[in-house]
């Protein structure tokens, strides 16, 4: 199983006791889709190595307290502390053409519907409970929301994600982006 052929699902956090146990981070929207979960994909030096689940323990704010198969001790769980988890796409449920998961827009071309074309994306980030899309806008990196009523929706077809950016969001990217290419007046 390639990286190619699965999703990010989360990371391992830390262990959890000294039977081998560990806590991991579910960086998904519904974290209580993943209770039954019966093998996951664990990131090892590039690789990723199938891992069967005896007990799976889904605790307050998407973390999940977790036994592995001969993973019995504490310094065997210590080894995968901070490995990422994955998933494969097929276990994927299917969305409507509007709808996405994140690793579906990489290289859509953003769409705005009062300025057009902006840009390709890039990545999309997850940041304290605020996801941001990433696109280059006119050679600077550009950071979107992506709420509802700014994100409307994806054109799957036409490899489009269209929005209603706030009004002076580009500005805002801009306006930095001239104050650091220009020498500093106060000399």
């Amino acid at each position: 199983m390639t990286q190619d052929n699965c999703y990010l699902l989360g990371y391992i956090v830390r262990t959890h006791g000294t039977a081998g146990n560990v806590v991991i981070f579910l960086d998904v929207d519904y974290p209580e889709e993943y209770e039954d979960l019966d093998a996951i994909y664990v990131e090892i030096k590039g690789e990723l190595v199938p891992y069967f689940i005896e007990n799976f323990n889904l605790q307050k704010q998407a973390n999940a307290i977790v036994k592995f198969e001969d993973i019995n001790t504490i310094e065997k769980a210590q080894a995968l502390v901070g490995s990422s988890l994955y998933l494969s796409l097929d276990e994927l449920e299917e969305l409507s053409n509007e709808e996405f998961y994140y690793h579906e827009i990489k290289g859509f071309t953003v769409v705005d519907q009062t300025v057009g074309t902006l840009g390709t994306v890039r990545e999309v980030y997850s940041l304290n409970g605020q996801d941001l899309i990433a696109m280059d806008y006119q050679s600077v990196e550009v950071l979107i929301p992506t709420a509802a009523d700014i994100v409307l929706k994806a054109d799957k077809e036409n490899k489009q994600l269209i929005v209603n950016l706030p009004e002076g969001l580009l500005e805002v990217y801009l306006d930095n982006s001239d104050s650091e290419n220009t020498p500093d007046d106060a000399d």
